[in-house]
């Protein structure tokens, strides 16, 4: 299952990586960990937000800095110490139903 599920990721990655991808399931699966393992294996870096735990620093981000990407994306590499790629970097959102502005922003992150 999580074979198929990374070559899906692979897949997404290599026609069209410049969309979001959403993977959906039953909790307590393993989505988390096969994610965090593409980031690692596919890109020069990755960042994972779990907005279970985010802090308010990364969920204000979503607040006041979407009309300004580049300071947004310095922020978050700044906080998670991630030094952050054009289009070679990964950016994971956990549990983004708890957070509607991280989901609702998605369109205009991808676009950058």
């Amino acid at each position: 299952m999580k074979r198929k599920m990374y070559d899906s990721m692979r897949k997404w990655k290599e026609e069209n990586g410049r969309t979001a991808l959403l993977i959906d399931g039953a909790g307590r699966v393993g989505k988390s960990y096969i994610a965090q393992q593409f980031g690692e294996n596919e890109y020069k870096s990755y960042i994972l937000i779990d907005f279970n735990r985010a802090p308010a620093e990364i969920t204000d981000l979503f607040i006041h800095y979407l009309n300004d990407l580049d300071m947004f994306f310095l922020y978050l590499s700044n906080f998670y110490g991630v030094k952050l790629y054009e289009r070679e970097s990964l950016i994971i959102f956990d549990e983004v139903q708890l957070f509607p502005k991280a989901r609702a922003a998605i369109k205009y992150l991808v676009e950058d």
